[in-house]
């Protein structure tokens, strides 16, 4: 198997990195949240991984953390993706439309 092409064990939701990024600057949710300008329990949600990382919260993050807005969409992307090929009942219906679309 090609390096690039391993799947972690679990999927690592991007929040399990925002809460390392935040101990290690000894950061709590709770003082993230008011720079940013959003509530605590949204920010504690992404960190649970209970919300995914949109588009403006990534921004709000690179301005607070400078961790670049694209890592945080791209570790969003990969995690949803990973969800996806997780889920083997939409993986079926995947394959039955690649069999109907081979048909054609």
């Amino acid at each position: 198997m090609i390096a690039n092409n391993l799947t972690p064990f679990e999927p690592t939701h991007p929040g399990q990195l925002l809460r390392a990024e935040l101990e290690k600057r000894h950061l709590t949710q709770a003082r993230l949240a008011e720079q940013i300008g959003v509530s605590p329990s949204l920010l504690n949600e992404v960190v649970n991984g209970k919300r995914a990382i949109n588009t403006q919260l990534a921004l709000l993050l690179e301005a607070a953390l400078g961790i670049s807005a694209t890592v945080w969409i791209n570790l969003q992307t990969s995690y949803n993706l990973q969800m996806a090929k997780a889920d083997t009942a939409f993986m079926s219906r995947l394959a039955n439309i690649r069999k109907i679309v081979a048909l054609l």
